[in-house]
């Protein structure tokens, strides 16, 4: 994956005053205000060259750690309102959208959606594409599995801030699960390409 340059915002419904403030990003700013993990926070990490560990911290939290960052998000089941101190991953809720069980014994399906709030201002891109401290960020986990085996865990995601976009901004992002964690590789943040 290749970082896009400076002022690459293609795809992305910036309006102008988050043209203008990708436009003005500074890395060398970033890092001396000790800024660098800015494109690591959980809009602009789930876009990342990641690999994840998910694991269930207790009965109502799941954590997910990243390998790249490290980052680590809670997806809470039975969060509260969003409060505390602002954070890069913010404060996330997470509930199961269950589907399908139309009747006795017919197959119930469905995806855990998660909402995340109460975020700083970030990336959502390393290269400077802001979001706000306003953004709201929603998403969608479902997997899928092949009749090879393979398995993916689709992360549909919608990133809506009134200071930066113009409209909301979706993506699907996916992921393979690999059976052994031997690719693993921590990597610090880094505020440059």
């Amino acid at each position: 994956m290749i970082t896009p340059r400076k002022g690459d915002i293609v795809s992305i419904p910036l309006n102008l005053q988050g043209q203008q403030t990708g436009e003005a990003w500074d890395p060398a700013r970033d890092e001396a205000a000790g800024e660098q993990c800015k494109a690591y926070g959980a809009p602009g990490l789930m876009r990342g060259p990641i690999r994840m560990r998910i694991s269930w911290q207790d009965d109502n939290t799941v954590k997910l750690e990243t390998d790249y960052g490290p980052q680590a998000r809670l997806l809470r089941f039975r969060a509260g309102p969003a409060a505390g101190p602002r954070s890069l991953q913010g404060i996330t809720s997470a509930e199961w959208i269950v589907r399908g069980g139309g009747g006795r014994g017919a197959p119930r399906f469905g995806s855990l959606k998660t909402i995340t709030n109460n975020l700083r201002p970030g990336y959502l891109r390393k290269n400077g594409v802001p979001y706000s401290e306003r953004t709201r960020f929603t998403e969608h986990w479902d997997v899928h599995s092949l009749p090879n085996g393979d398995k993916y865990l689709v992360n549909t995601n919608v990133v809506e801030d009134p200071v930066y976009l113009q409209a909301p901004f979706q993506t699907a992002i996916h992921y393979k699960l690999e059976r052994d964690t031997s690719k693993w590789d921590a990597t610090p943040c880094d505020a440059r390409f």
